[in-house]
Parts: C-alpha cells; sequence; structure tokens
C-alpha cells in the first residue's frame, strides 16, 4: 500500500474539526512530501530543516483555507506544503533565481519548438536549440526539476476575461458550480490528453511518479534507466505539461 493512501487511511473525514485538529491530522502528509524530496535533494540539505517548513507550509494551509471554493483541504495543503519546501530548498541555494530562469527557459524553448515542429521536441532538438551539447542540455534539466511541479495556482483567463486558477476547478462536483464542473471537466480532458501524448518514456516516468506513487529508484529500476535519467525525463515531461495548461482555455 503507498505512503499516501495510508494517510488518507489515518487522516479519515473531517467535515467539521478546528484548525489545529487539521493540522494535527494533516502531519504524515507532511511527513509523507517530505520523503519525496528528500531523495531527490542534496545530502548535505537536512531533512528536519525540509519538516519545518512543510509544517509552516501546513500551517498556513490551515489559516487560508477557504471551503466555499470548493477544493478539498488535502489538496489545497498539499500545495501549499510543496511550496514551503520549495521555498526552502531555494532559500538554501543562492543559484535558485538562476535556475528558476532556466526552468522558464526550458518550458518557453519547448512551446516554441512545438508550435514550429507540430509535434513534441525531442532532447536532442532541444539541446541544439538551446545551443547545449546533449549532455549539458541532461544536467540543466537536472538541475530544473525541484522547480517544475505544476502549480495549484498556474493561471488563465476565462472567456470574460475573469482569472481563474488549478484551486478554482478542482475539488468535489457536489461543492462546484455548473461552470466550474464543466471547466474541471475540460481541464482533466485536457491534462489527460496532454499525458497520452508524452513521448513513450515520458508518459511512463509520470504514470508511475504521480499515478503509482513510485520514486526516482523505483522507477529507474522498471525503466532500466538510473535515477539522474529518470529526474531529467520527468523535467522534460513537466515543461511539456506546463505548456499545455497554459494554453488551456475553458
Amino acid at each position: 500500500m503507498s505512503r499516501l493512501r495510508v494517510y488518507e487511511e489515518q487522516s479519515g473525514g473531517r467535515a467539521q474539526m478546528t484548525r489545529e485538529t487539521i493540522i494535527v491530522q494533516h502531519l504524515p502528509l507532511v511527513k509523507y512530501l517530505v520523503s519525496r524530496f528528500v531523495a531527490q535533494v542534496p545530502a548535505h540539505l537536512d531533512p528536519q530543516d525540509l519538516t519545518s517548513a512543510a509544517i509552516v507550509g501546513l500551517i498556513h494551509a490551515a489559516d487560508r483555507f477557504d471551503p466555499g471554493r470548493g477544493v478539498q483541504f488535502k489538496t489545497f495543503a498539499e500545495q501549499h506544503i510543496r511550496g514551503a519546501i520549495i521555498d526552502e530548498l531555494r532559500a538554501c541555494d543562492p543559484l535558485s533565481r538562476t535556475v528558476r530562469d532556466k526552468c522558464k527557459l526550458v518550458e518557453r524553448e519547448m512551446h516554441k519548438l512545438e508550435h514550429s515542429l507540430g509535434r513534441n521536441p525531442s532532447s536532442e532538438e532541444m539541446a541544439e536549440a538551446l545551443q547545449l551539447s546533449l549532455n549539458d542540455y541532461h544536467h540543466l534539466l537536472d538541475e530544473v526539476h525541484e522547480f517544475s511541479f505544476i502549480s495549484i495556482d498556474d493561471s488563465w483567463n476565462d472567456d470574460e476575461g475573469h482569472p481563474l486558477s488549478l484551486a478554482d476547478v478542482l475539488g468535489d462536483d457536489e461543492q462546484k458550480g455548473p461552470h466550474q464542473q464543466a471547466m474541471a471537466t475540460q481541464l482533466s480532458e485536457t491534462l489527460g490528453a496532454a499525458i497520452d501524448g508524452l513521448p513513450e518514456k515520458e508518459r511512463l516516468a509520470v504514470t508511475l511518479y504521480y499515478y503509482e506513487e513510485l520514486n526516482l529508484k523505483e522507477i529507474g529500476a522498471i525503466m532500466g534507466l538510473t535515477e539522474s535519467r529518470i529526474c531529467q525525463i520527468l523535467s522534460q515531461a513537466m515543461a511539456r505539461l506546463k505548456g499545455k495548461l497554459k494554453q488551456f482555455r475553458p
């Protein structure tokens, strides 16, 4: 059984709970998410620092949560916890701003090549477009991996020019109006189609990492690749998926 499923069983239902109770009962989620990051960060970083940052993220989530948006607290908290962990990683890394800029560069170049080629560009084509050797491009993907998560705050404008985010369309259908339900369905279909359209190795890596909840070592064993290569594949896949989400128009 996955750690996330264990967490879900432990946390159970919580319709009417105090702030303190919600925080305490979601601590297993903190432990789970920190464990996902620890396997991928440099050895000199203290996991306890990441845990402390993650708990702060959970507290902020509890303070800012609005049930009226129709988003489950677990979904809302997970994004805040991930964000707090990434902020801690950035604070420990003086080159983090440079890395964020590189992440945006990969996303922009990926989108440009997809538009001009009419298909998913290969690693070799990306390297050439960025004027890098293939090895240097792979190293770049290693660098940007920690910054490649899709955020619940990623947004776009609806047909009337109103800003929308993933938080506005994710959550329980029963708590959403007809318009939000329609957007959630369209977004789900868009993301599903984007994942289906990934190159085979990227699609498999994304499925194993995000749906089967395997770690990089486990995925590497299945695919016969190193953890570093799996990291690169996931980074490239997320750059493609972010581009698809930014094109989404409900």
